[in-house]
C-alpha cells in the first residue's frame, strides 16, 4: 500500500482518540472508539467543513447496542451493515442502522505508521468481520472496505455509506444523467438547499447506477465535494434530505451503497442486495474528492 502525503497526528478529543490525516490539501479525522467515525472532512485550500454536526456543536459520546441511531452524535460519516433500519433476519434481532457505528474498533499500527487509518470491527451479531483503511491522495480520501464472512454459509448484507453533510447556500447537486433519470424528475434534486419545504425529510435511490459519480458544487465558491466508485461493486444511490423533518435537524447526505431498501430482509428479496461466499472475503473502495 503506498501512502502519498501525510502529516499524522492523534490527540485526545472530548475523552476519545482522534486520528487525523492531512496533506495540506484534505484534511480528515476519525474517531476508532466510536464506529470509526469520520467526524471532520475540510478543504484546506478554502476552509470550508463538510461534514455536518447539530447545532449545539459536536458531542462525541458512546452508545450502546439497540440505541437509536437518533441518540447517537450525529456527527459526519458512520458505515451501516448489514442493515440501516433495524430487522429480523435469519434469527438475528438487526439493531437501528446496523451493528457497527456504535462499536469500538481496533487500530492497525503499522497502517497508522505509513500514514492510513485502518480500523477493524467484529460484528457482534452478525457473522462477519468488517475493515475500512482511510488513506490520502493528492484531494482525495480513499476508503477502502474489506468484508469477511466468518461463517459456513453465505452470507447476504446491506452496506450504505452514511455521510451528514452540512449544506451551504448556494450549493447544488451533480449527478450523471443517467442517474437523474432513475429518480422520475424529483424536483428537490434541482436545489438541495431550499427545496424540500421546512419541516420536511425525503430519501431516495437511484438504481441501478451505471456511473458511480456525484457531488455537490457551490456555485458562489466553487467549492466541491465528489463521491466515486465503481458501480459494478455499488450499484445504487441513496440520496436523504432532512429539513427539519427528522427531529429538528437540517442535513444531505450522499449515500454510495448495494441496496435500495434500508431493510436488510427487504433488499435481500426483489431489490437485491450484497452476497459474501462461506469463509469468503470481498472488498470494495469508495473515493471522496475535494475540491475547489
Amino acid at each position: 500500500m503506498t501512502i502519498i502525503g501525510n502529516p499524522s497526528s492523534v490527540r485526545e478529543l472530548q475523552g476519545f482518540k482522534a486520528y487525523t490525516l492531512n496533506n495540506g490539501k484534505v484534511e480528515v479525522t476519525v474517531v476508532p472508539e466510536l464506529g470509526a467515525k469520520i467526524i471532520s472532512l475540510k478543504n484546506l485550500r478554502t476552509g470550508r467543513e463538510w461534514l455536518w454536526h447539530p447545532a449545539g456543536g459536536l458531542n462525541l459520546f458512546n452508545n450502546r447496542p439497540g440505541d437509536d441511531f437518533a441518540r447517537s452524535p450525529l456527527v459526519g460519516v458512520d458505515e451501516c451493515l448489514p442493515t440501516i433500519a433495524p430487522a429480523r433476519w435469519q434469527n438475528r434481532d438487526l439493531p437501528d442502522h446496523g451493528e457497527v457505528w456504535h462499536q469500538p474498533w481496533q487500530v492497525d499500527a503499522a497502517a497508522w505508521a505509513a500514514g492510513a487509518v485502518q480500523t477493524r470491527v467484529t460484528l457482534p451479531i452478525s457473522p462477519f468481520d468488517f475493515e475500512r483503511t482511510v488513506r490520502l491522495q493528492n484531494g482525495t480520501v480513499m476508503l477502502d472496505y474489506r468484508l469477511t464472512n466468518r461463517g459456513s454459509q453465505a452470507e447476504r448484507f446491506l452496506w450504505a455509506l452514511h455521510p451528514l453533510l452540512w449544506l451551504q447556500p448556494g450549493d447544488q447537486l451533480q449527478l450523471p444523467a443517467s442517474t437523474r433519470a432513475l429518480l422520475n424528475g424529483a424536483t428537490w434534486l434541482d436545489a438541495v438547499d431550499s427545496a424540500v419545504p421546512p419541516g420536511q425529510c425525503a430519501k431516495l435511490f437511484a438504481r441501478p447506477v451505471r456511473e458511480g459519480i456525484s457531488g455537490i458544487r457551490n456555485t458562489r465558491t466553487g467549492d466541491c465535494l465528489e463521491f466515486l466508485w465503481n458501480p459494478a461493486e455499488n450499484n445504487t444511490l441513496g440520496l436523504w434530505l432532512t429539513r427539519g423533518g427528522w427531529h429538528g435537524h437540517d442535513h444531505f447526505a450522499l449515500e454510495p451503497t448495494n441496496a435500495a431498501a434500508d431493510a436488510l430482509p427487504v433488499a435481500a428479496g426483489h431489490e437485491g442486495c450484497g452476497t459474501v461466499p462461506a469463509r469468503g472475503t470481498i472488498t470494495w473502495q469508495i473515493q471522496l474528492r475535494v475540491g475547489a
